[in-house]
C-alpha cells in the first residue's frame, strides 16, 4: 500500500491516518491490520469524550464498501479495542486509571522478562542499535524535541520486547501495548518524565551491553513500575 496516508478527522474530533486500500489482498484483513494500527498511532486520551468511529467517512477514506470495514471492527471489538453501544455506535475502548495502571503493571513483568531474554539472545550489535536511537538527543535535552523523544521512547521499548526473541511475550504484549504507549506519549513531557527517562535507558542500555541479566531485568521492570507509579498519583482524567 503505496498510496498518500490522509488524516481523517472522527465525530469526537479525533484524527485517525489512513490510506486507501489495495484491492489485491483481503479487504477485511487490510481495513483490520490499518484500523488497528490507526487507533495505535492515536491519541486516544486527549479528551475525556468518548471516541465514535464513523464507518462512512473510514469507508471513503479507505475506497472500499462498508462491509470489511464493520467485519474489521468486529475483529477489534473481539480484542478489546472496540464496544458497540446499542444506537450509538462503535466507540474506541479506553481504560480507567485502575485498568491503565495494572496494565502498566503488566507490561513489567513482560519487558523485565523480554530484557532478561534479551542479554541472552541479542547480538551486540543489536544492542548497539538501542544506543543509536538516542544518539541525536546528546547535545540537546528531550525536551527541546519532545515529540521525537517520544517516538524513540516507544520504539525503545519495543525494541527491548523484539530482541527477547520470545514470540510468546510479544503475542501476549500486543494487546496492551495501544493503551501503554498513549499513556508514555501522553505523559513523556510532565514533570521531567523525559529527562529522567533517557537516564534510565542509557543504565538500561549499559546492563544489556554488559549482559547483566539480573540488572538488566531489575531495571526495566523499575522503569515501567515508576510509570505505574506516575499514573496512579497525576492521571486523575483518566477516570
Amino acid at each position: 500500500m503505496s498510496a498518500q496516508s490522509q488524516s481523517i478527522v472522527q465525530p469526537s474530533g479525533l484524527a485517525l491516518s489512513v490510506q486507501p486500500i489495495n484491492a489485491g489482498a483481503s479487504l477485511r484483513d487490510q481495513a483490520y491490520a490499518m484500523l488497528r494500527q490507526a487507533i495505535a498511532d492515536a491519541d486516544i486520551y486527549q479528551s475525556r469524550d468518548e471516541i465514535r468511529l464513523d464507518e462512512r467517512v473510514l469507508s471513503e477514506a479507505m475506497g472500499v464498501s462498508r462491509t470489511p470495514i464493520r467485519e474489521a471492527m468486529t475483529l477489534l471489538e473481539q480484542e478489546g479495542f472496540l464496544r458497540t453501544v446499542p444506537r450509538r455506535g462503535i466507540y474506541i475502548m479506553r481504560k480507567t486509571k485502575r485498568e491503565i495502571v495494572e496494565m502498566i503493571q503488566m507490561w513489567a513483568a513482560l519487558e523485565s522478562m523480554a530484557a532478561r531474554l534479551a542479554t541472552q539472545n541479542a547480538t551486540d550489535a543489536e544492542i548497539a542499535q538501542l544506543r543509536r536511537m538516542f544518539d541525536s538527543f546528546r547535545d540537546s535535552t528531550p525536551a527541546e524535541h519532545i515529540e521525537e523523544y517520544s517516538d524513540a521512547n516507544i520504539a525503545f521499548h519495543q525494541a527491548i520486547v523484539q530482541l527477547s526473541r520470545s514470540h510468546i511475550i510479544m503475542d501476549t504484549i500486543r494487546n496492551i501495548f495501544i493503551h501503554v504507549r498513549a499513556i508514555r506519549k501522553m505523559t513523556i513531557s510532565q514533570s521531567d518524565r523525559a529527562a529522567r527517562s533517557i537516564v534510565d535507558h542509557l543504565r538500561i542500555i549499559e546492563a544489556l551491553e554488559k549482559r547483566d541479566t539480573e540488572l538488566a531485568e531489575r531495571l526495566v521492570r523499575q522503569h515501567s513500575l515508576d510509570l505505574a507509579d506516575y499514573v496512579e498519583r497525576h492521571c486523575d482524567f483518566l477516570d
